[in-house]
């Protein structure tokens, strides 16, 4: 700040011995107030360029670890964690299995490739040590056991089973499913007990923590639907004009913001939980599939298919600045946040020669 402050007072007194000169400044006065405002847009400069650093400072990730996963190809989906035990779950629909990754080891330790029908969507329930996988090619979610792995249980929905949700304030399982519809289960006996109605097939959907509503992408429909978790009716109806196939979705549930990824054109739009107005947007990488707001970090991450994650800082609930792009891998869109592992999961699947894998980012 000092040689910001310097090199300001010498240019303006340059400037001011040749106006002097002409003639055109001849008091004191004059002088020392053009000199203070000089060194004053000279600090506030200085003070911006520092907040700004400290704004994005250990704000990035930094790759820490690559998993290899031999033998795996096709396309690989979403992820699901063991917290506690420190597990990945890894949905590889291509492959129809899915893996399981001792984060501590560093190694794939089991995999399941029964049972399966392209599985795409994973939940692990802690309390149950249950693992739920749902199918696209038959509808169908499967109910593991947690430690054995064995099937213990199949529910049949109507078709491509995708997004699981867990509600842990009801013990309830959500799954988006169909053509429209999204399932309620009770996670522990495994019952079907209702179903949301919706205009088209659902992607990505959050629950509400401390609410009762529910915010789900239809593509298909070009809207995003609010429902009511207590009786599953549909509230409202935001219809989208500005973007196509919103597939990602991540909540600040805090600051009443809902973050929804768009592919056409490749971007992000915040809306207002409370209004469905939009708030903010900005551009991303393509062909996004996952995000996440990392609610201590106050920082989103975003995975798209053309190869990168996007780091994006929340500045305010309506203003978020680029931090960070990085380049990943062609095809490694599906991603998975754990905040109590301060750590990001990034699914990369076989791709001209080069082997299917987990990279591990870890945040700071």
């Amino acid at each position: 700040m000092v040689v910001t402050y310097v090199t300001g007072m010498l240019v303006t007194l340059l400037i001011l011995s040749s106006l002097i000169s002409n003639g055109i400044f001849t008091t004191k006065i004059k002088i020392r107030s053009i000199i203070m405002q000089n060194a004053y847009a000279s600090d506030r400069h200085t003070d911006e360029l520092s907040n700004a650093s400290s704004s994005t400072s250990n704000t990035s990730l930094s790759l820490v670890q690559t998993i290899p996963l031999p033998n795996v190809t096709g396309r690989m989906d979403h992820l699901g964690a063991d917290k506690k035990g420190e597990r990945l779950f890894v949905a590889e629909l291509g492959n129809n299995s899915v893996d399981i990754i001792d984060l501590r080891e560093g190694k794939r330790i089991s995999s399941i490739t029964t049972g399966l029908n392209e599985p795409q969507g994973i939940a692990f329930i802690p309390e149950l040590n249950r693992l739920f996988v749902a199918n696209r090619a038959d509808g169908s979610v499967n109910i593991f056991d947690g430690k054995t792995f064995t099937l213990l249980q199949t529910i049949r929905l109507n078709g491509d089973a995708d997004n699981i949700r867990y509600d842990s304030n009801n013990g309830l399982i959500y799954v988006g499913y169909g053509n429209g519809g999204l399932a309620v289960i009770n996670a522990a006996s495994g019952e079907k007990l209702g179903n949301i109605q919706l205009p088209g097939h659902p992607e990505s959907f959050q629950l509400e923590k401390f609410g009762n509503k529910v915010f789900v992408n239809v593509p298909d429909d070009d809207s995003i639907i609010v429902a009511d978790k207590k009786n599953l009716k549909v509230t409202s109806k935001w219809t989208l004009t500005s973007a196509r196939e919103n597939f990602p979705m991540a909540l600040d549930e805090g600051n009443h913001r809902l973050f929804v990824g768009f592919r056409d054109p490749a971007k992000v739009i915040v809306y207002d939980t409370e209004s469905g107005r939009e708030a903010a947007s900005f551009n991303t990488a393509k062909d996004v599939d996952d995000i996440f707001f990392d609610a201590v970090n106050k920082q989103i991450y975003i995975s798209g298919g053309e190869g990168a994650v996007d780091i994006f800082k929340q500045r305010d609930m309506d203003h978020y600045d680029l931090v960070n792009r990085i380049q990943s891998a062609q095809g490694a869109r599906t991603s998975l946040f754990v905040p109590e592992l301060n750590q990001l999961y990034l699914a990369v699947p076989e791709h001209r020669g080069q082997e299917a894998q987990i990279q591990i980012y870890e945040v700071g």
